[in-house]
């Protein structure tokens, strides 16, 4: 009695079970003088050495300080873009007046500043120049002309000439064949989707993330109201 009470568990049970369509598709194969060989593609994936090898060169400090720093400065520089996108959309959209422009113009500043101030102070100088590299970077500007674009060219100029005490050029350009070729081998690496493995290549730890939670700015070109007749 016992056997058919659990012969018709079984049974039940087997019948309850879902089946199961297997995902992806077949793979192809070719058979030859009676062995066959399966066929696929897959993704590619890069392999790096251990340590890099930066230390055979005399600039490994540079080259790990580099590394380290772009994993925590490079979203500043995505958002940035976002946002600098963000800014030029809602201005065209409007067709703002010069007054409008403006005062929208300080309303996104005083954004900004309350949102990244605490960020920025905590940047070293090396990070804060890297920051305008990747900038110039994403949006195709330079810091220069992205001061006198949405500043003034006094505001454009003041800052060139602080720049320039610190040996810095606010009006340089970003070019990734030539100063700024290993800042744009680490920009390669985190478009393929390599970032992680090559810091743990680097570090033989896994990255720090960079959490910016700011999606979109709360600023709007405010609206003149129509006088009324």
């Amino acid at each position: 009695m016992l056997i058919v009470f659990a012969l018709a568990a079984l049974c039940s049970g087997a019948a309850a079970q879902t089946i199961r369509t297997p995902k992806g598709y077949p793979m192809y194969y070719e058979v030859h003088d009676g062995d066959t060989t399966f066929f696929d593609t897959i993704d590619p994936i890069w392999v790096f050495p251990r340590g890099r090898g930066f230390k055979k060169s005399g600039d490994w400090r540079r080259e790990y300080r580099l590394v380290y720093n772009f994993n925590k400065i490079y979203p500043y520089a995505l958002v940035g873009r976002k946002l600098m996108a963000q800014v030029d959309s809602t201005i065209a959209a409007d067709a703002t007046k010069r007054s409008q422009r403006t005062q929208y113009i300080n309303q996104v500043e005083k954004e900004l500043l309350s949102l990244f101030t605490a960020d920025i102070k905590n940047m070293t100088t090396s990070q804060g120049l890297l920051l305008m590299r990747l900038v110039d970077r994403e949006c195709g500007m330079s810091a220069y002309n992205i001061i006198k674009e949405y500043e003034s060219g006094f505001a454009a100029n003041f800052w060139q000439i602080v720049a320039k005490l610190f040996s810095q050029d606010l009006k340089t350009r970003y070019d990734p064949k030539g100063k700024d070729s290993k800042i744009e081998e680490l920009v390669q690496v985190w478009d393929a989707g390599q970032w992680d493995q090559f810091y743990y290549s680097v570090f033989w730890e896994a990255p720090v993330k960079t959490v910016i939670n700011v999606d979109h700015l709360k600023s709007e070109v405010k609206k003149k109201s129509s006088k009324k007749r």
